[in-house]
């Protein structure tokens, strides 16, 4: 079945869900970090979702491809602001570890929406 929507990408739907736990989890960051690792966080989850939109919109399996390859970025950037996070004191350890697992599967599916686009070389 092909996809009419973006919003049926597993990925999407995934990255959705995490949008709405990192803004709930930094609520409580101290009010200094507004502009600071609360923006750069939230910036960072909702890149994600939006580049799977952005890409499936495109008109080439390369450009998606290319988009893709954004959100994973994302997720990578996500990770690590997610670990200073916790280091700073920010994040308790459930919070932490939710976050972390949630972003760990969107790399997962985004790795292998990634080599389903990819054509296999034959041998």
């Amino acid at each position: 079945m092909a996809l009419r929507s973006y919003q049926q990408i597993i990925a999407w739907q995934k990255s959705m869900a995490l949008v709405i736990d990192v803004y709930r989890v930094t609520q409580t960051f101290p009010r200094q970090e507004i502009y600071g690792l609360t923006s750069q966080i939230r910036r960072a989850a909702v890149s994600i979702p939006s580049n799977i939109a952005e890409g499936q919109g495109r008109l080439s399996r390369g450009e998606f491809k290319q988009f893709l390859g954004h959100a994973r970025g994302s997720a990578f950037e996500l990770e690590s602001q997610t670990i200073i996070a916790r280091n700073l004191g920010y994040l308790n350890a459930e919070e932490t570890n939710l976050l972390l697992e949630r972003i760990t599967e969107i790399a997962r599916v985004l790795n292998g929406l990634l080599r389903s686009l990819t054509p296999v070389a034959s041998e």
